[in-house]
């Protein structure tokens, strides 16, 4: 199986792992206050200060694992008992400082927020300090740093906030569900729910279900072929497996369309992005395309041929698992996974991928298989105007993460009347969706596996949704 990253994600592996395989079993509420500590048997605690505190946070783990807090409409959640590793937010004194004799430091502070010890070092009082960091611009040897947790720093929309007792929480007014604080926190202490005992429901229950994998899942499972992949997903209980890229075929030659009427267009393929321009910039909330995102478009299409399957979409997006819940998509979308929970599935029922025979994947697109990378929407609509002969001219921007989308709308905002480009492709993480938080890993080479996935692929959308249609 796959090695982890990090322990975060192997901690979140096995909770994951140990709840569907007991859930499978029909155990679990049996073997909840035994689960962990079968991951963390004891008696000395290996990652936290006692045994007791791991075993504590774990069962923090395994209710989120379970679907979390039923109040908390969001998907990401902050476990407070895990977040206690990071110190005091702002300006702060290190153990650089010499105790000079100048005490510029001192002399700066417009709010007399700093003093001098027995030790002669600086110390700054939190009650006072305003932040301003003009003690951190003079200090000759550079003692004095602003300290910004590793999850606020990772969150574009500020949405990550402290309480008065140093934990985190999450503003869910400004949360995307984009899940960058998830892949940044080193305590693990946010996450995502996971839908997983409602797919393991499905597959106990004998439903006939499809799973729609996004192509980004290339070079995911790398220590197995896509073949072999393909056939521990059918193992699990799925009937068919499809490819999201398919979708992505069908929402670029509809966005296309959509462009060339509307003249101004921004992406509807990440979720995320679309909440940002949503709950950012309501002015432009008509611009978005009003076309499913390509989960929605092939699960759609999956559903209108036959209305009694369920359909799970398979992918690296903390932020679909909020979509899917979404009106317009739900009457299409049963539930989601990441690659992450595919991973725990599989092995709580002890499948050896690499000892399985290779199965055949649907067609899709070279251009619908590339939507996994920044950039690659943009070519797919450019392709999709070409093959429709549809007289426009696309001048698009690709947005590789929220900061990068922020700028663009801005833009496009503030030029209304004026606008240079007419589509914006955003995605919310860096690279695209190779750099989900799902992801089982987020190597440099995610980008190459996509485009070596798609190079496989017919480079033509209509001849492929002919073959689909057919």
């Amino acid at each position: 199986m796959k090695k982890f990253d990090s322990t975060v994600k192997l901690l979140k592996h096995k909770v994951l792992t140990e709840i569907s395989r007991s859930y499978f079993k029909g155990t679990l509420i049996d073997d909840l206050t035994d689960i962990p500590k079968k991951i963390m048997p004891g008696p000395r605690p290996t990652l936290r200060c006692c045994i007791f505190k791991e075993r504590a946070i774990l069962s923090e783990r395994i209710k989120i694992a379970m679907g979390g807090n039923k109040n908390n409409p969001n998907v990401i959640e902050v476990i407070d008992i895990a977040c206690d590793g990071c110190p005091v937010d702002g300006y702060n004194v290190t153990n650089i400082c010499r105790g000079c004799l100048s005490h510029n430091c001192l002399e700066s502070c417009p709010k007399k927020a700093i003093s001098i010890g027995e030790d002669r070092t600086s110390h700054i009082d939190k009650t006072k300090c305003i932040n301003c960091g003009l003690c951190a611009r003079v200090c000759p040897y550079n003692a004095i740093i602003n300290f910004v947790p590793p999850c606020q720093t990772a969150c574009k929309v500020n949405a990550v906030k402290r309480q008065d007792d140093g934990a985190s929480f999450i503003d869910n007014d400004k949360c995307v569900s984009c899940g960058a604080c998830i892949a940044k926190c080193p305590f693990g202490a946010i996450t995502d729910k996971s839908f997983i005992l409602d797919v393991i429901d499905m597959i106990k229950k004998g439903e006939r279900i499809y799973a729609i994998c996004a192509p980004s899942i290339a070079g995911q499972f790398d220590f197995a072929s896509m073949g072999q992949l393909i056939s521990a997903i059918k193992k699990l209980g799925f009937q068919e497996v499809w490819e999201v890229a398919l979708g992505a075929d069908m929402t670029a030659y509809n966005e296309a369309l959509e462009l060339s009427q509307k003249k101004f267009l921004t992406s509807s393929c990440c979720p995320s992005f679309v909440s940002f321009v949503k709950k950012n910039y309501p002015d432009m909330k008509d611009n978005i395309s009003h076309n499913l995102s390509p989960m929605g478009e092939i699960a759609k299409f999956l559903k209108e041929k036959d209305k009694d399957i369920k359909v799970v979409f398979i992918g690296p997006c903390t932020a679909k698992k909020m979509e899917f819940q979404d009106q317009k998509v739900r009457k299409y979308v049963d539930s989601v996974l990441t690659y992450e929970e595919l991973q725990a599935l599989i092995e709580s029922r002890d499948i050896e991928i690499q000892a399985l025979e290779g199965d055949d994947f649907s067609d899709a697109s070279y251009f619908g298989r590339i939507f996994a990378r920044s950039g690659g929407v943009s070519e797919a609509v450019r392709e999709a105007l070409k093959e429709q002969s549809i007289d426009f001219e696309l001048k698009a921007v690709a947005c590789n993460g929220l900061e990068e989308c922020n700028k663009a709308l801005l833009k496009a905002s503030a030029n209304k009347d004026n606008r240079v480009e007419n589509f914006i492709e955003g995605m919310a993480c860096v690279g695209g969706c190779v750099g989900g938080a799902g992801n089982l890993h987020h190597s440099p080479k995610n980008k190459f596996f996509v485009d070596q996935h798609a190079s496989k692929a017919p480079k033509s959308i209509s001849q492929t949704l002919d073959k689909a249609k057919n």
